[in-house]
Order: structure tokens, then sequence, then C-alpha cells
């Protein structure tokens, strides 16, 4: 028989198997095979935290085609993900296969086109088992807090509830985060901005910051109209001015994180979906006749980008932008210290697939995170952008007031990348010879301002968050967040995460007994040792045993010591039609609803109403905010069935110019618009796009 390539995922054993041809058979493991048992802990504590495998309920008859496979194969190949995970999944399909891991059979595959497939299959390598044990490490500790803190939770709070490593550190993020925001006290400040001009230049704005040269807080009304006053008849004179360039470098290509940040701000995808679209793009699109892998492997946390990419890169750029975009030498971006740098960063694995190029193959969603990684690529390996940046100095009797701006000389980079986010703030300042007079167009009347609170965390920072602290890996942030989203830990409001009641019973009740578990510098030392193994420097028991002592001594007190603390419930305004009592807010899987207090006698439920005070425009009925099953707002009439209108968009008291039919805000990429019409007929009307819908095809 062929020689077996043994892959994670049927789309890439498909794409694979057609750049190496008839000589190979390329099969899909679909994942994990083995694993610890689901019905029983599965580590012998006793016996050096021993894993007890077994074949995963389901797949036996997948395992057994396997075995049979590899049997008449001439040689196996096991070419799962390259990266920890990958390994681990090796590891276990050569014991299935009686294959032993110390020979030759594990390749590496980073990118799928054909250059790289046949590569990789001429340099096969033993499993590494340093990094199987690595992974096994994580497996074991995150096994020990599942089955022994989750059943505590059931015990104590609610059944159902589910603690993890990662995820119990993202939820006190999280609500660390809330009480911050809740403790925040805000403290007044006024400023004062003058319009001022010199003979021949253009008028522009200067802000006061100093009084007697010492910086001015100005925390109240009288102040702010005093200075004024006394501003209103100052002399105003340019005291230093200049003028320097100033070069603004490209920002690094992607790793996994900066990925999902992006697309979480510009794109407003989730991180899910990000991976999701990331995965069908590493995996392989047809282009035409042809099936190719996208993007290099999407689970990294490296900026490098292999050589051969960068000259492909420096020929694009030169050819199509012209040599004054080319630096002289190839950029050059670190890797952050913790980073494992297993794997380049993300890119193209051709630059030469523009957007424009392939984009008729592509989904809107596909399309839209491609042309993300290939403008980031990109713009890596470009020039500076050049700003001339000027800044006057000025006084006005015993005040000083400053001036800055910056005008774009050269675009460079941003010629791929676009405008920076600072750039829209940016005014052009004139130079101004010191000592030069100027005059007073115009003070602007004194603006009254309150500091904020810090920005609740939204996906994107709450995954910086976790990188900047080396809380979890690459591999870990989606899973994470959509955990602690499913466990209802945390819910969503627009972009924003919020710590639910139940969040911050379990993150208090956490806190007490188990600091260590949800300490940041704990967890990141965790991290560090889980590299220390994989790297071959640390012994898996010995990373295990430092985290399980503190762990099971604190869970014998927790044991002890907490009594049953049902969540709180807050009581609803609405009887139960049952029986009469008064129904209260409790919350399930899809988010909040009414239940009667008497459960189990009265099981009766209701979805929570909301009116938005809208009426239909059909019926003439009001218009409720409701959420599907699967926990998703949308709007419909309050006389369903008998009226059937609904619309995802959040319909306002107003008619629309053109056809009369009633307005929507409309959310585009997290941005409220409004003025938005319900009638997709209508020229001011919601442009709908299929789910499935291709990418236009480029002309």
């Amino acid at each position: 028989m062929a020689n077996l390539v043994i892959v994670e995922s049927p789309t890439k054993a498909k794409t694979i198997k057609k750049i190496l041809g008839k000589d190979y058979e390329v099969t899909a493991s679909m994942g994990h095979l083995r694993d610890l048992p689901r019905s029983t802990f599965g580590v012998d504590v006793e016996k050096g935290f021993e894993p007890h495998y077994i074949n995963i309920i389901g797949k036996s008859e997948l395992i057994k085609k396997l075995k049979e496979d590899a049997k008449k194969a001439d040689k196996v190949y096991l070419a799962t993900d390259p990266d920890r995970e990958g390994e681990a999944i090796s590891w276990h399909l050569a014991q299935l296969l009686e294959i032993d891991p110390a020979k030759e059979c594990r390749i590496e595959v980073h990118e799928i086109t054909p250059n790289a497939i046949k590569a990789a299959i001429t340099q096969p390598r033993a499993i590494d088992i340093s990094k199987f044990r690595a992974q096994e490490a994580r497996r074991i500790i995150d096994r020990i807090v599942g089955y022994e803190l989750s059943p505590l939770l059931w015990q104590k709070v609610m059944r159902g509830l589910s603690a993890g490593r990662v995820q119990s550190v993202a939820v006190k993020i999280i609500a660390d985060r809330e009480k911050e925001i809740e403790d925040f006290v805000p403290e007044e400040y006024w400023t004062i901005t003058a319009k001022l001009n010199a003979k021949g230049k253009a008028a522009f704005a200067a802000r006061l910051v100093k009084e007697n040269g010492n910086k001015l807080d100005i925390k109240d009304a009288d102040t702010a109209h005093k200075i004024e006053k006394e501003l209103a008849t100052a002399k105003f004179v340019v005291k230093e001015a200049s003028v320097k360039p100033r070069k603004r470098h490209a920002v690094a290509p992607f790793t996994t994180s900066t990925m999902q940040q992006e697309a979480n701000k510009q794109l407003n995808f989730n991180s899910k979906r990000t991976m999701s679209v990331a995965q069908q793009l590493f995996e392989g699109i047809a282009l035409g006749e042809d099936t190719v892998g996208l993007i290099t492997y999407m689970r990294t946390d490296s900026v490098r980008i292999a050589d051969v990419a960068v000259k492909e890169i420096r020929q694009y750029v030169e050819a199509n932008y012209g040599k004054e975009y080319l630096p002289e030498k190839p950029n050059f971006y670190a890797t952050k210290k913790n980073a494992q740098d297993a794997h380049e960063a993300i890119r193209p694995t051709s630059i030469f697939n523009s957007p424009e190029k392939i984009g008729r193959y592509l989904t809107k969603e596909q399309l839209d995170l491609y042309k993300l990684i290939w403008k980031r690529t990109v713009a890596s390996q470009m020039a500076e952008a050049v700003y001339e940046q000027t800044q006057l100095e000025i006084t006005a009797g015993k005040y000083g007031l400053t001036a800055s701006g910056s005008e774009l000389k050269f675009d460079g980079y941003r010629k791929v990348s676009g405008k920076d986010a600072d750039e829209e703030k940016s005014e052009v300042i004139p130079y101004i010879e010191p000592g030069t007079d100027l005059a007073l167009n115009k003070l602007l009347p004194a603006e009254q301002h309150y500091t904020e609170p810090p920005a609740h965390y939204t996906e994107a920072s709450l995954i910086n968050k976790l990188e900047a602290e080396g809380i979890g890996r690459p591999s870990t942030y989606a899973p994470t967040i959509q955990t602690i989203l499913f466990r209802n830990y945390v819910e969503r409001s627009g972009k924003k995460l919020l710590i639910t009641d139940l969040g911050i019973q379990v993150n208090d009740l956490l806190t007490k007994y188990f600091p260590n578990l949800i300490d940041l510098p704990f967890s990141a030392e965790m991290e560090t040792d889980l590299d220390k193994i994989a790297d071959g420097e640390m012994e898996r028991n010995t990373v295990i045993e430092h985290f399980y002592q503190p762990f099971n001594k604190d869970m014998v007190v927790a044991k002890e010591e907490i009594t049953q603390t049902p969540p709180h419930e807050e009581v609803s305004d609405v009887k139960c039609d049952v029986c009469g009592r008064m129904m209260v807010i409790k919350t399930g899987k899809f988010g909040k609803f009414l239940a009667c207090p008497g459960f189990p006698e009265c099981k009766n439920t209701k979805p929570i109403i909301v009116k938005i005070n809208v009426h239909c425009p059909k019926c003439g009925g009001d218009i409720l905010e409701r959420r599907t099953k699967t926990g998703k707002n949308f709007y419909g009439c309050s006389n369903y069935p008998k009226c059937d209108f609904s619309t995802w968009d959040k319909p306002i008291d107003k008619k629309c110019s053109l056809c009369g039919s009633i307005m929507v805000e409309r959310g585009v990429r997290g941005k409220k618009v409004t003025e938005k019409c319900s009638n997709p007929e209508c020229p001011n009307g919601i442009k709908r796009r299929s789910k499935t819908a291709k990418a236009k095809k480029s002309e």
C-alpha cells in the first residue's frame, strides 16, 4: 500500500492528498482519539499523577480503520498540528497504531502548500516527548481543577457550574475591572483652548497647560471663568518653536493574540469566529482547480517570518509600490520574552495571492480576515511613515499654552495599512518663529470634563491582558472566553464583557479559598514551568506537584468552611399565573428568564419581557426585545403569532422620510448608526446579505 499520512481534519487531508498524489493516502484522526475518561477522575495522584487514558467514546470505528490502514502502509507519517496539542495527538496515535515514537514518524506542516508539504515529507522526526509531557501536565492540572473544584461549586453554589485554571483567572480579571468601575469617583476638570494666528499664517488651536511655569489643573467653573477673563486681555507670544521629523514604524505581523484583537476591533469578529475562519484559510481554499492553504499555521506567539517569505514580500513591495517603499534591510521584530516561538507569524503562504486576485473564491468573512492578514504582513516589511511634527510653546502673561500637530510627508507602510488610529486627531500647526506676537482670534468657551473610569473589557482587551500577564497560550484564548460566556460567569453587552451576579459569587469564593488558583503571577509562573517541560528543563511531576500541594490544602479548608450559598435571586414584579407567587429572575444557558420560586412544586417559567416603547408598524402592538434559543437578541411584536413582525435591528420611534417604513438602529462593526430604514427595498434601507454569499468577483 502507499504511504499513509494522518492529519487532524478532513479538509486538510483533502488538500494534502491533492498535493502528494497517488503514492500517499491521507486520512484524518478528527482530533483526539484518546483522553482521560469523562466519568471518572482518571489521574492517580498517589502514583505520580499517572493518567489513565481511554479511547474516546464514538471513535472506535475510526480507530479500527486507522489501524487497518497503518498495517497496510509502507510508512506512516503523523502530521497533526505543529504545536503541543498536535504532538500529544501524534503520541496517542503512535500508541494506538503500535508505532515507536522514537522512530522518524512525525512531520510538521506549518503551511499547506506544495513546497511546504513535499519538504515536510522529506524531514520526518521522532515525536517530541518533552512537548507531549508539557501538554500532558496541562491536561492533568486542568483535570485536577475540573474534577475537584467543580463538584465543590455544585454543592456550595449551583449545580452545573465548572471551574478551570485559565477561565477562573479570566473571570477574576473581568470582576476586578467591574469593581474598579463601580468604585470609581469621577473628578471634575476644565480645559481652555484659544484660537490664535500670526500674520500670514493659518489659525490654529492652543491649549492652556501652565500657570507660572507649573502644570495647571482647573477644578471648577469659577476658576475657569476667572482665567478666561485674564486670557481675553493677555498678550500671546511664541516662546519656543520646533519642527522635527518623526518616523513611525509598521507594527509586527500577526500572532494569534493580535489577530484576534484586530479582528474584534475592525471586523467585529469574536475570538471563536476569528479562529474558525482562520482555520478554513489554513486548511485550504479551492482557487479554481487547485486547493491551497492561504495562510500559515494560525496558533502562534511568534512575529518571525521565514527568510524566503520576507524576500517574496520585498519583491512584491518594490514591484507594486516602488523602491522608495522598500527599507534598505528587512524589518525585524523582536518576539516577546515568554513566547514559545515554535512557528512563524501568521502570514499569507504567498504574498502574490492578493485579496483582489483571489477574492472571488472566498466568502465575505474569509475575505475580510484574509485582507487583514495580508495587509498586516505586507505593511510589516515596508518603509517607515515620515511625519513633520511642529510644536509651539506660547506665553500669555503668567499662563502657558501649547500647540502641537503633525503632517504626513511620506506614507510608507500606510500605503497598504491605511491611516493610523491617532491620525484623525492631529492638526497641522504652522511653524512660527520664537518671539512672534500672536493674535487672539477666539477664546473658546471653557469646557467641563470628568475623569472617566477604566473601560470594560472587550474580547480584544481581555486577550491583550491575558497575553501581557502570561496567562494561557494562543490556543487557549478563544475557548476560555467561550467557556466563561457559556457558563454565564460573564455576559456580552455589545462588545463589552460584563461580570454577572453568578460570576461575582464564584469569583468571591475562589478569591477567598483558592488564592493561588486565580493569582496572576502564580498562573503566569505555571505557564513558564510548562514551557520548561517542553524545553526539557523541568520534569512533568515537579510542575504538577508545585500546583497540587497548595491547591489540595486549600480544598480541604474550603470543604470544611464553605456553607451552601445559593445565588441571590432578584424578585420581579410579575406574578406566576399558575400559583400566584412573585416570580424571580434566574439565569440559564441562554441568559435571564423568569421562574416561579415554588420549584419543584411549580415549574412555571417565562421569558423576560422588555418593552422598547415603539409600536409595531403592522398591527400597532408593542415591540419587545426577545432572545433566540441561542441567546441572540431580536425584536418582535407582542401580538405574535398573530403578527409576524420581527427584526434583528432595534426599531426606533421614527418613520422613513422616503417610504414611511419604521426606522432602526443599525450597528456596523460595533458603532451605532441610526436613521436606517427597515425596508430593504428602500434606498435608505438596510442591505441584507446571505450568510453563504460569496464575495463579489473581482472585475
